[in-house]
């Protein structure tokens, strides 16, 4: 590979740097974490847009000449030209006009950017898959190089947008939609003019101006729908927005922003983080609401506005109204209104104008405050108590009161609309109680034409045969209508519920991507959420699979039946779906309960049922073979309807199958080895990774061991991967012979704890994350903290009940950072320690 000097002499060669202002490569940038990615608009000869990809030290670089589109149907010619050096992505200004590349620039957009495989391999192949996570361009992109034309001197690429959820039908959205600065916030003739920033000066580097690590997600507060406002000085009220609850994060590992169930959706909410940046404090982790910029008075922002400003690139507004951590200490257990003293000074911090604004209360008069914002046209108002704590649950001392009635309802279907060139005329709506899915009504009101496009274009993906509804649509209904798999939330605004649950005179107001549809029911706002099941008998129904035999005995030591395993599984599926779903999975079935035969199954097989997937592989004998994959929430209910209990998964998933995404280290105790020394062994594997640059997650198997998992950016092929893990546990067997092994010989484990590094081998599976084990006890694997293994008895502690309990608390290892890999760098050092570790 050539080294960075070579690779930026023709882009030196070409600059006079005693005239113009751009970066002359010299200087050597910080160390920066992940690899980033800057377009630049650039006002030359011919105004294009420089698509520039962090790589190897240099910035790789295309000319998009008409600038990208999110259109995937749209094809934009890319020309490839000289690398330049990384600090270029920061250069905004205006080149000499007689000098290389004349005229003004303007850094358009700036993120990250992550290769779906090898680098090297694609631009050598001329195809490079990647995800952008930037202001602007966003989800997964492709670069596609064009066959060369005889005398053709410039390398031709095409950028593609594949088709995912942040793809638009608009080909020029992007370029329109966006015409000022991602980095000062000013437009081109501002730059030609050279005016100053200003208030849209660069945000400053979140490493400096920040002192402590970004506070992780935890679950918001919630308030309980009442009738009335309540009366009395020990309530503060405030106005309850129209948008998407939002909790903001603040530290060294710079701002992120957190959707009410834990998404992050930093890159979708336009400028917020910048502005964060500018706060002043250690770290912080600030409650609130991103709404519509487009209102005058917050209060009054609806939420259909917030989702065109989303998708137009408007600004939004987070409107922060509670403060759970600053400088590192948590405020959970300090009052609400001293929590708001402290949120009012910190927000003093931030640019004055800005999107970041307080959330001011008024104390008392509770009816009258009510009646003040109904009259102005609020949805309502939230009164909270001014000594509550911080629970992250939903509860009494939080109280809204709606002026409408809103409420959100899962979309399972359409009907046919006889208006020409309307995709539908209504949508079929419904709840999920109990564990089913209830018929509540049709909306046919609130869509503009670019709304049905939308709408129609992601029901397109998701249409069936069959009804999903597990009662009665009216015949005349049912009769033309289309069915949806019950994946899209929507909230809509109604007259009233009839008698029987029926939405009366209802109005679409938007999709709710913060929301899942197995969460939404008619109880959501008055109680926790109940189980996604209903009753015990054989005909309960769980995520719509029903399930026979429900009061079969499973685990007879626990008195768990099969009605319960499909229960745990309904409920931590989307966990486990982010986790273990989109991998070759093999199944433990158990039909008659774990005292029965028991048997492994990783292949399909006839009479599978629909919501578990597969795919085909192929073997090391050369042949191909169709393995098991679940890939959607639903599919781990089946496999539990199946007799199935325990899930094993791959290392990689289906969509990059030869590069794994995690390192697993199975610490397997011998005869004689207590849980403790287990314990000690997981913190010894911890720390040796952590001197590598690796990060590491502990997960107790619901067995005897722990599992130490290393996610990683998925770059390194199998082979690397297996042979990393089999040094690794190798230099641990060497070095402490009398406490580690790395062979699975039964002779040689007694009182030694094994290391297996076979997991990481390819077709080698490993528990996944909450699956319940076949043992006595209904056991389940579990994913927990570095703190809280010190903390732990045994391996086994967790169990189906106690699993659920921590489904409201953040997972560690969904929230690890996947961006590290196995690098040239890791593997000097592993060599290093291997040659120590011989010689001892």
């Amino acid at each position: 590979m050539a080294q960075k000097s070579d690779r930026l002499s023709d882009y030196a060669a070409r600059r006079d740097f005693s005239v113009t202002r751009e970066p002359s490569g010299e200087a050597i940038p910080k160390k920066r974490g992940k690899p980033v990615f800057v377009v630049q608009k650039h006002d030359a000869t011919r105004l294009h847009f420089d698509f520039r990809l962090e790589w190897d030290g240099v910035l790789l670089s295309w000319a998009v000449t008409k600038g990208p589109s999110d259109d995937p149907s749209v094809k934009r010619l890319a020309v490839r030209t000289e690398d330049h050096p990384l600090d270029y992505q920061d250069f905004e200004g205006t080149i000499p006009k007689d000098e290389y590349g004349g005229g003004t620039v303007m850094v358009w957009d700036k993120g990250w950017w992550a290769p779906h495989g090898d680098v090297e391999e694609g631009l050598d192949k001329g195809k490079l898959g990647f995800d952008l996570h930037g202001a602007r361009m966003s989800g997964a992109w492709a670069l596609v190089r064009m066959r060369r034309r005889k005398g053709e001197k410039r390398e031709n690429w095409l950028l593609i947008k594949e088709r995912d959820a942040a793809a638009t039908e608009d080909e020029d959205h992007l370029t329109e939609a966006f015409d000022t600065s991602a980095l000062t916030g000013r437009t081109m003739d501002e730059i030609a003019e050279d005016v100053p920033a200003g208030d849209h000066g660069k945000p400053p580097d979140p490493a400096e101006h920040f002192r402590k690590k970004t506070p992780k997600f935890t679950a918001p507060e919630l308030a309980v729908l009442v009738d009335e406002a309540p009366e009395g000085d020990d309530w503060l009220h405030e106005p309850k927005f129209d948008g998407y609850r939002c909790l903001a994060a603040l530290g060294t590992g710079g701002v992120r922003l957190y959707t009410r169930s834990g998404k992050d959706w930093t890159d979708r909410f336009h400028g917020l983080a910048e502005a964060f940046a500018f706060i002043d404090c250690d770290s912080a982790l600030i409650d609130g609401e991103v709404v519509s910029g487009q209102a005058g008075d917050p209060a009054t922002a609806g939420f259909s506005d917030l989702q065109s400003d989303l998708k137009t690139g408007r600004p939004v507004r987070f409107m922060a109204f509670d403060l759970i951590e600053l400088d590192g200490a948590s405020l959970k257990k300090t009052p609400l209104a001293e929590r708001k003293e402290k949120l009012a000074a910190l927000l003093d911090s931030a640019p004055g104008g800005g999107p970041v604004r307080y959330t001011d209360h008024i104390r008392g008069r509770g009816r009258q405050v009510f009646a003040g914002f109904a009259d102005g046209g609020a949805e309502g108002i939230i009164s909270k108590r001014a000594d509550s704590l911080y629970t992250g649950k939903r509860s009494g001392k939080w109280r809204k009161v709606k002026a409408e009635r809103r409420r959100e309802f899962v979309i399972a279907g359409t009907t046919p609309s006889s208006a020409k060139g309307r995709p539908f005329a209504s949508i079929l709506l419904g709840t999920r109680d109990n564990g089913r899915l209830v018929y509540r009504g049709r909306v046919g009101t609130g869509y503009d034409a670019a709304t049905l496009d939308r709408l129609e274009s992601r029901f397109a993906r998701l249409e069936r045969k069959t009804a999903p509804f597990d009662d009665e649509v009216p015949r005349e209904i049912a009769r033309d209508a289309r069915w949806l798999t019950p994946k899209l939330v929507a909230e809509i605004g109604y007259a009233e519920l009839t008698a029987d649950g029926r939405i009366r005179h209802g109005r679409f107001e938007g999709l709710r991507e913060d929301k899942e549809a197995g969460t939404v029911s008619m109880d959501n706002d008055t109680q926790a959420e109940a189980d996604n099941a209903g009753g015990d008998d054989g005909t309960l129904t769980v995520r719509s699979i029903a399930i026979s035999s429900g009061d079969r005995t499973v685990f007879p030591e626990a008195g768990c039946t099969k009605a319960d395993v499909a229960r745990y599984y309904g409920a931590v599926a989307e966990r486990m779906l982010a986790l273990a779903g989109g991998r070759p999975v093999s199944l433990v079935r158990c039909p008659r309960g774990i005292e029965g035969d028991c048997f492994f199954q990783k292949h399909a097989g006839k009479g599978f049922p629909d919501e578990i997937a597969s795919v085909p592989i192929e073997e090391k004998s050369g042949d191909t073979e169709d393995y098991l994959v679940i890939d959607r929430p639903e599919g781990f209910v089946a496999a539990a309807q199946m007799g199935a209990i325990e899930f094993h998964v791959w290392g990689a998933r289906t969509d990059n199958l030869e590069k794994p995404d995690r390192v697993v280290f199975d610490l397997d105790p011998g005869d004689g080895v207590d849980f403790d020394a287990v314990r000690h062994a997981a913190k010894d594997v911890r720390d040796f990774l952590s001197g590598l640059g690796l990060e590491s997650v502990a997960m107790v198997t619901g067995g005897k061991g722990v599992h130490v998992i290393v996610p990683l950016r998925r770059t390194a092929g199998w082979e690397t991967v297996t042979l990393f893990a089999r040094t690794v546990a190798t230099i641990f067997a060497e070095a402490e012979p009398d406490r580690y092994v790395a062979t699975m010989s039964k002779a040689k484990r007694k009182g030694k704890v094994f290391i297996d590094w076979l997991r990481n081998e390819r077709g080698s599976t490993a528990i996944a994350p909450y699956s319940v084990r076949s043992r006595p006890g209904a056991p389940v694997a579990m994913p927990v903290t570095w703190r809280a293994l010190g903390q732990l008895k045994a391996a086994n502690a967790f169990t189906m009940k106690s699993a659920r309990e921590r489904l409201s608390k953040p997972c560690p290892l969904e929230a690890a950072d996947a961006d590290q890999a196995i690098t040239r760098d890791i593997i000097t050092k592993l060599e290093e320690q291997a040659g120590q570790a011989s010689r001892s």
